[in-house]
Parts: C-alpha cells; structure tokens; sequence
C-alpha cells in the first residue's frame, strides 16, 4: 500500500453495507490517489450474458472454442462501459498498470484479443461498470470499517467461482464470516 493507497488491493465489502449495489462485492481497487479512487467488482455475475455474446454484438471475430465467461457488473458507475481487467502479460498504449500483475484496458483492441487464441491476455474479466469515489470518501469508509481490505491474487480476481469469492476473500485474513456484525461498535 503505497503512499496509503490502495491501487492493487481488494475492497471486501462489510455485512450490512447499506448499499445494495455492493452487498458482499469484492472490488480490485485499479486507481487510487489523493483526488479519487476507482475499482471494479471482480465478483458480480452478469446474468444469462457472457463475453462471446458481447464480442458478436461488437462484431468482433472469435475464435471457434471461446469459453463462456460471464461478464461481471464492475459497479455503479458507467454500466453502459466495457472495462476489462487482465494480466500484465497484454497491454496497449492505452492500458493502466494496475499493481500486483494486474492492467486495466479499456479499449476495443483488448476486446479483440480476448476473442483470439493469438495475443491475447493470459487471464481476463470482462466488466460493465465501475465503482469510484471521490477525494477522501474511501479513506472515509474505511475508517467507518464499510470495506476491509486484502491483497488481490489471480485466484481471486479472475476465477468464475462467483459464490465463494467473498468468503475466501476473508479467509485470507483468517475472518469467519459468521463471526461479522452489521453493527458497528467502539472500544
């Protein structure tokens, strides 16, 4: 955590959150700065919708054996956006590095290579959407304990065992779930 900031890390989401949009999400935090920070939910399954399906609404050729991945619901913010998060092994001139082996593409040439077996990302998430928030207002919720806060791993990021992320997430912290409150307290 450089500098305090969370670029690279995981966001786990508290029980009792308050937001619906971000009940037991688990967000890869890819910007985080004095002015801002920004992540995508890496645990959110799109319903009935997958990559091939958004690359063939895109025309975008695909390869004959391309797996089903569900694209995920990155957040709140800019739905109607494609953002795909990968591994460093791809990138473009406009790609964001994101700490931990992870970049951020989200142009059309990254959508390009996801549907070729050829230059293309060794592990990727498609996502519409994001989450962000402003100067100051994570380190806010932070402090509220909203999020807790983990290294990111492949595992993590780019499995498709949706259901189970968000416990594992705390398993790394050696949390039992069972044991979390909704409410908060003060010692």
């Amino acid at each position: 955590m450089e500098g305090g900031f969370l670029t690279g890390q995981l966001l786990i989401a508290m029980p009792g959150i308050g937001d619906p949009r971000f009940e037991r999400s688990l967000i890869l935090i890819c910007a985080h700065d004095a002015r801002h920070a920004m992540g995508i939910a890496v645990n959110r399954p799109v319903e009935g919708l997958t990559v091939p399906d958004v690359l063939q609404r895109l025309d975008i050729e695909t390869a004959d054996s391309l797996d089903e991945d569900a694209v995920l619901l990155g957040g709140p913010v800019e739905v109607e956006r494609g953002f795909v998060v990968h591994t460093d092994d791809y990138r473009t001139d406009h790609s964001l590095d994101v700490e931990g082996g992870f970049t951020l593409t989200t142009t059309r040439d990254v959508l390009e290579a996801m549907g070729s077996h050829n230059a293309h990302p060794r592990l990727s998430l498609l996502a519409l959407g994001y989450a962000g928030w402003g100067a100051g207002q994570l380190e806010y919720e932070l402090r509220e304990n909203v999020w807790l806060t983990v290294e990111a791993d492949e595992a993590l990021v780019f499995d498709d065992d949706y259901e189970t992320k968000w416990n594992r997430a705390l398993a790394k912290l050696r949390i039992d779930p069972k044991f979390l409150s909704a409410e908060g307290g003060r010692a």
